[in-house]
């Protein structure tokens, strides 16, 4: 009887606790469909793609100038004295390290601005979102990534997209 009476009690807590969880209310969104499809998102990786094309053409253009340099070296080696062809070559070699250097600084410029992009849309989407939670009663909202399946009416993506057009139509990014 005392069994029957633990099994009863227990059965009672777990249908009282699940309609508990029922009321809360769970969204999510896609952040990087966020950050890749909304004005600002787009705007800044236009930017950001150009930028890099452009140094990618400026590098090309001094990485076939320092071959050709070193074509012309190899073919004077035997011509020019032993020192004059290694003044040559230690000044190539100088050259290339400065390109290198020059050429990772770019790219680094560029990640910080890409990084720089995507806080500056955090930075404005979080409060958004928040607000959100607030005006709708929404105990927790997840990206998209982390969801394995839900329903297609709680996400709300689409709406956040709306939202930051039309709070953050762009982004200074320089």
């Amino acid at each position: 009887m005392n069994y029957l009476k633990k099994i009863i009690l227990i059965l009672a807590l777990l249908t009282f606790s699940s309609q508990a969880y029922a009321e809360t209310k769970v969204l999510f969104f896609d952040m990087k469909y966020i950050l890749n499809n909304s004005k600002a998102g787009k705007a800044a990786q236009d930017f950001l793609q150009k930028s890099y094309e452009k140094n990618q053409k400026k590098f090309l253009n001094l990485e076939t100038e320092l071959k050709e340099e070193e074509k012309k070296l190899l073919e004077q080696k035997d011509v020019v004295s032993n020192e004059d062809y290694q003044l040559k070559t230690d000044s190539l070699r100088k050259k290339v390290i400065d390109y290198q250097a020059k050429r990772r600084s770019s790219l680094d410029k560029i990640a910080k601005q890409r990084i720089a992009a995507k806080e500056q849309l955090l930075l404005k989407l979080n409060p958004m979102i928040a607000g959100y939670m607030k005006e709708n009663q929404v105990s927790i909202i997840i990206d998209k990534k982390n969801v394995i399946l839900g329903n297609a009416e709680l996400d709300i993506t689409k709406f956040i997209i709306e939202k930051l057009n039309k709070e953050l139509p762009s982004l200074d990014l320089k």
